[in-house]
Order: C-alpha cells, then structure tokens, then sequence
C-alpha cells in the first residue's frame, strides 16, 4: 500500500519551505520515522520522517523545490521489501488550476504600511501567493532610486571563474540577509558601550562550577549569569522589553530571552521562556540543551519564535567590540564580548582586572539615550555585584 508523504505544519508562521536534500533515493528502504527529506524554512531545517517501513516509491518534488504545508512529496509503498524495484505511480494527480489567494496577514500590514501594490508582485508562493520575502525583497527594489553607479557584479564571463566556487544561497541565509537589512532599514539604531569587570563573577563561578555541575547536571557558563542581569535591567526599562506595533507601543510583561546560537547553517536564536521565573540552573540548562540541538539541526520552530529581548555572544569567536543588529520587533540586543585583562583604576591603585566591553544596539525610535546607559549601568552593576541579583536590589 503507498502512504504518501506530506509536508508537515511547521507553525503558524511558516506556509512554505524549501526541499534542502531527500536523504533517500527512490527504491531505497526506509523505516518508520527514518528522517526521509530534509525541508529548509526561513528559520529553521525540518525533517520529515518516513510514515512507515518499505521502499521510497517515488519522489514527487526534487531538491531545491518550493512546498507549502501539505503538499504531497512523495510516497513509501509499505512492506516492500529492500530489494523491491521502486513501482511507478501511473499518474500523479495534477494540481487544480487555481487564482492565486490573497496574501497572508504579516504581507498586507508591509503593504499597508509602504503602499505597496502586491498586485504587481511576482509571488514565488504556493499558486503564486506572494510571501514577505517577496512583499521585502519588493520594498528594498522600490527603494532604490537611482541606479548604482557601478554593477555590484561583473556581467558576462568572470576573469577567473574556473577558480571561482558559485553556490546557490539557502533559504536560511536569503532570510537571515533580509531581515538583517529590514532591520537596519526600519529602525533608528544605536548602540551604546560600557566594560564591566567579571572578576566576581568568574570568582563564583570557579568556587561554585563543581558542585553546581554535580547538583544540577549542567555546566555553569557565563550566559545565565547575563540573562539574570538583563532581566533586572529590562524591569527596570520596559521600553527594552518592548516593541512597535503601527502607532502603538506593546509592553511585554514576561520575559522571552533570545540566546544567538552560531550554527554552519547561520545563525539561530532559540528562546528561554519565562526566564524570569526560572533558576540560574534552569536557565543553564535550556541553554546547553539549545547549543547542543542547534548543533545537530534538531530545535523546533517554536523554540526560534516569540523573543522579546536577545544576547549575542562575540566573545566566543574572540570579538573584543562590535555593534549588534536589532532582531526585529525587539528593541534591543545586548553584546558580550572576549573577556580580556586589562590594567584599571582601582581607588588610587592601577590592577590588572577580567574586562568585558559590552554593547546595547536599541531602537532610538522608542528609547531614549537615558534609558539605554541605564540599562546597560544596571546589568554592569548585577554583574560586577552578583549578589545584587539574589536580594534583588
């Protein structure tokens, strides 16, 4: 009996996806619940299971296609055998001639808000829809007044194209490249800088790293303690903890704290929620659990989605100061950095102290300078001072 595979609800964000790689061949066995295809969405890599033991019988979508949820990408005739020729399907039913449907919501409100007319927009959705990478990438076009004054790349043959590697971007990164330039497009933003000295933290955590690792089977690392920090912070500024909606401001009185996670595929932000309510050891633990996950391409959409505030952590990769990009909505990322000693003022004495530069990129259009070097003074002080965190002062 043939069982077909279809394309999986993936959220109630996402409608479509790209065929990333099939991880079978027509005619190969397969097991129930093998990982079968690998789908790409515009956050995250999904892959979609076998729906049962036998032979893959055909292959309805090749790679690099574009599938909507509950598109049909193939079948597996179940009970076949390994060696079982893979059988043809006489016909596959062709797709009903169909107007294309409106755009979605996130689509119309870009619309609204630019004037755009996605009538005159080529959707690359499922019956021609038109998508917000569509409705983006429209926008960024229309802005462009003046053609630039050189081509950004040679037409014709490339002088040294036989050493030149060419390579189809991903949907990931197509996406990642849109958002990061709608963000610097749509918001006012700033940063501002401060160093914060990790003495006593690095102190408690060299006391403490033992028995915490025994008692809560985690590592403890420095993101808690910075998360812990922020949300102080954000209590204190909720203009951080926000975001724009049209003319309305939205105060967000629970704390979703995005952690950038770097993967070979790009980078992801999974989500702690509730961070708040959470221990420092629950919050190690999440984390831990997502960096290991992002590694081996296994996090859920929905851990990617609903974010009100995001850290990003340079200082792994050896970044001593950089400027951060606004995950929109959000109105406010936070740097960390390497972590280096450095010759400071103590009193009247210069000491060599564990230095930490820091930097809040914030949209300027909702918070104001003050309020920025005052969020980012508190999470100095809680980090400098740990136990401001435990009596909540």
């Amino acid at each position: 009996m043939s069982i077909e595979i279809k394309v999986p609800a993936m959220g109630e964000s996402v409608t479509e996806a790209t065929i990333a790689r099939w991880l079978k061949r027509e005619g190969d066995s397969v097991k129930k619940d093998e990982p079968i295809v690998e789908l790409e969405t515009d956050k995250v890599s999904v892959e979609v299971p076998s729906p049962a033991a036998g032979v893959l019988e055909y292959i309805n979508v090749q790679q690099g296609g574009t599938v909507s949820v509950g598109t049909i990408l193939g079948a597996v005739a179940e009970g076949a055998a390994a060696a079982a020729k893979p059988v043809k399907a006489e016909a596959k039913p062709a797709a009903p001639a169909v107007t294309a449907p409106p755009p979605p919501p996130s689509v119309r409100r870009i619309a609204e808000e630019e004037k755009l007319d996605t009538a005159k927009i080529a959707g690359s959705g499922k019956h021609g829809q038109v998508t917000k990478t569509d409705a983006l990438a429209a926008l960024e076009s229309a802005r462009v007044s003046a053609p630039p004054k050189a081509p950004a790349a040679p037409s014709g043959p490339r002088a040294r194209a036989e050493r030149e590697e060419r390579v189809p971007m991903t949907r990931l990164r197509k996406t990642i490249a849109l958002r990061l330039k709608e963000s610097q497009d749509i918001a006012a933003q700033l940063t501002t800088f401060n160093e914060v000295d990790m003495s006593h933290v690095m102190a408690l955590r060299s006391t403490y790293k033992d028995s915490f690792e025994k008692k809560h089977g985690t590592k403890l690392g420095f993101m808690g303690f910075f998360v812990k920090a922020c949300i102080a912070a954000l209590k204190e500024i909720p203009a951080i903890n926000a975001e724009i909606d049209g003319d309305d401001v939205v105060y967000k009185n629970y704390y979703d704290i995005g952690v950038a996670v770097s993967t070979e595929r790009g980078l992801v932000v999974p989500v702690v929620r509730d961070a708040d309510s959470a221990s420092l050891a629950g919050v190690e633990k999440q984390i831990n659990e997502f960096a290991v996950r992002a590694r081996d391409n296994k996090l859920k959409l929905e851990e990617l989605l609903g974010g009100t505030f995001t850290i990003t952590n340079g200082g792994v990769f050896g970044s001593l100061m950089s400027t951060p990009i606004l995950n929109m909505p959000q109105t406010g990322i936070l740097g960390m950095h390497k972590i280096q000693n450095r010759p400071v003022a103590i009193g009247d004495k210069v000491e060599i102290r564990p230095m930490m530069y820091l930097a809040l990129s914030y949209d300027h259009r909702l918070v104001d300078g003050r309020e920025a070097v005052t969020f980012l003074v508190r999470v100095k002080e809680n980090l400098e001072d740990p136990q401001r965190l435990l009596l909540d002062v």
